[in-house]
């Protein structure tokens, strides 16, 4: 897969409706399981169609139906040769063979508090199937545990047809949220707005969203082979620059004197301009796949830094100036330091480099 194609507009439309499409590949995978259960005549039928609900279920995006289909088969197979010794053993003893489930269970017990939880419940579950087919009943028990593996490989299967990938559905969420923080900074610091728009709803909103797109990060890593640690460095600083933007409302709008002296403060009104362009930029790149626009708004954030860093080291000196202004200009300097650093990162996770600036 590559990491820096455009997104179609169909996929745009898909990945929109995402909870559709997810439906719909369910419902079609039913119905044609189904049939080739009934065409095929497959003994105990009703456990592929668990199996396939139960895989392709919870979590609709590749990387997660791959990993959740791998620890199935692989706990389904453990799991089955215990239930089938556990058959086996009750033929000569009843209690000999709750004994060996009793210590089954208690190793599933264990692992599921570990690091594959789901592989270890499978172990349990299959046994508990397995060991449900009757005193003696090796082939019942045979056709349990071979109908489990069939679906999950035609999870598999169905959910590789054009599969939605959590690495695309998490570019776009990433973009949705970096437009929706461009119009609510525009919103806020718009100097034609007089008094203080009443938007915080949206800004818990837009807070929300992004620890909701936590849920992305590991199975994204997985398509992407991107580490996880770019993911949650992404997302950690999304998080810290929506804080930022917050407390930098407050400043802009902490008294009527601060509000217009920062009103007339050419360079800050440039730096809010390059802030907008910036995430509309990173908004886009994502969409995109192309990073060179991320390159050139860096120069531009490099130079607002400095001129910045300037005001600041002359507000410095002046003991008449009003803690609000100090603040904002601190809070714009570091939400540019906070937008370069997204710009280096999001180029990793689209796997193309950021080329350095010229001095």
């Amino acid at each position: 897969m590559r990491l820096d194609r455009k997104i179609s507009s169909l996929e745009h439309t898909i990945y929109q409706h995402y909870r559709i499409a997810h439906g719909l590949r369910i419902g079609l995978a039913f119905v044609l399981t189904f049939m080739i259960i009934r065409l095929l005549d497959i003994p105990e039928g009703t456990w592929p169609l668990i199996t396939l609900v139960v895989v392709m279920g919870p979590i609709s995006f590749w990387g997660n139906v791959l990993q959740r289909a791998v620890q199935r088969i692989i706990g389904t197979m453990f799991g089955a040769v215990s239930g089938l010794i556990g058959l086996r053993l009750e033929l000569y003893s009843l209690p000999l063979m709750l004994i060996w489930c009793g210590i089954v269970m208690f190793i599933c017990g264990y692992l599921t508090l570990g690091k594959r939880p789901y592989l270890a419940l499978l172990i349990g579950i299959t046994l508990a199937v397995v060991c449900g087919a009757g005193a003696g009943d090796m082939q019942t028990a045979l056709w349990r545990s071979g109908d489990v593996i069939i679906g999950s490989l035609l999870a598999l299967l169905f959910t590789s047809i054009y599969p939605q990938r959590a690495f695309i559905h998490w570019r776009m969420q990433m973009s949705f949220s970096l437009i929706a923080l461009s119009k609510i900074y525009a919103a806020y610091l718009s100097p034609n707005i007089i008094e203080r728009p009443r938007l915080d709803g949206r800004l818990k909103t837009l807070l929300g969203d992004v620890a909701k797109m936590g849920a992305l990060v590991a199975p994204a890593s997985k398509e992407s082979a991107v580490p996880k640690a770019v993911f949650d460095a992404i997302q950690n600083l999304n998080r810290n620059i929506v804080c930022v933007l917050e407390l930098q409302i407050d400043a802009w709008w902490a008294s009527r004197e601060s509000h217009f002296i920062l009103l007339n403060a050419t360079t800050l009104r440039s730096t809010q301009m390059v802030t907008l362009r910036a995430l509309v930029t990173l908004a886009d790149a994502l969409r995109q796949g192309n990073p060179a626009p991320i390159v050139a708004n860096s120069g531009e954030l490099a130079v607002i830094a400095a001129e910045l860093k300037l005001l600041m080291e002359e507000a410095s000196k002046r003991n008449e100036v009003e803690a609000p202004i100090f603040g904002y200009v601190w809070l714009s300097l570091k939400l540019t330091q906070q937008l370069e650093q997204m710009a280096r990162l999001l180029c990793q996770a689209l796997r193309k480099p950021l080329p350095q600036q010229e001095e």
